[in-house]
């Protein structure tokens, strides 16, 4: 049976790509309304809200037993935007994850790179998450295929209650762990789950956008 992870990227890949190029150097998927993004469920539904943050738009992600996340497909040049930037904050980790578990494959926080194949089972993907037992800058396969790459860039509960601002060059990331050029991404996603675990996880995400 497929788990949640593969079941999203065989929907974001069956939709037409949404245009999101120019000559301008930074290419932005905002959150604000989230009118631009598509939901897909898996079990129940991650509460997503949009609230002020400052001068800014955000999305409060509140998971309890659910499992809900937000994508939109894009056409993007990767040699030209090799980096992607994000916002988030966590109330707090989810204790009982286990990254090399299908059984507890739940993070407080995940933000979803996509990348094409001439096939479906060719697709690969890069998952940016805020883990409870991997360290930062840890790099794994997930526990459901080993097309899909699971970075650790903020671990534990050390920042939680505090936005941080990530920066990743996802062209590294991907030639480190599938040791080949990648495609041009072709969806970013984002999801709070803890339908595995059972538990409750409260999240914030920020914009979305790629640079060079």
């Amino acid at each position: 049976m497929f788990g949640k992870l593969t079941r999203l990227l065989s929907v974001l890949m069956l939709l037409f790509p949404l245009l999101a190029h120019g000559d301008q150097a930074i290419v932005r998927f905002p959150v604000s309304g989230l009118s631009s993004w598509q939901k897909k469920s898996f079990k129940g539904d991650t509460a997503y809200t949009t609230e002020k943050e400052g001068d800014s738009v955000v999305v409060r992600a509140e998971s309890s037993n659910a499992a809900s996340g937000y994508f939109r497909n894009i056409s993007l040049d990767a040699k030209k935007y090799p980096y992607i930037n994000w916002s988030w904050k966590v109330q707090g980790v989810v204790p009982a994850e286990d990254p090399y578990s299908k059984a507890f494959d739940d993070y407080a926080a995940r933000v979803y790179l996509v990348f094409p194949g001439k096939l479906f089972w060719q697709t690969r993907s890069i998952v940016y998450v805020w883990s409870d037992r991997l360290p930062a800058g840890k790099i794994i396969a997930s526990p459901y295929s080993d097309r899909v790459a699971i970075v650790s860039v903020e671990s534990g509960n050390r920042y939680a209650g505090i936005w941080r601002q990530e920066r990743r060059n996802y062209v590294e990331d991907y030639r480190g762990y599938f040791h080949k050029e990648p495609e041009d991404p072709a969806a970013v996603a984002f999801m709070t789950d803890t339908d595995n675990t059972g538990s409750h996880a409260l999240a914030w995400y920020g914009d979305i956008f790629f640079s060079n």
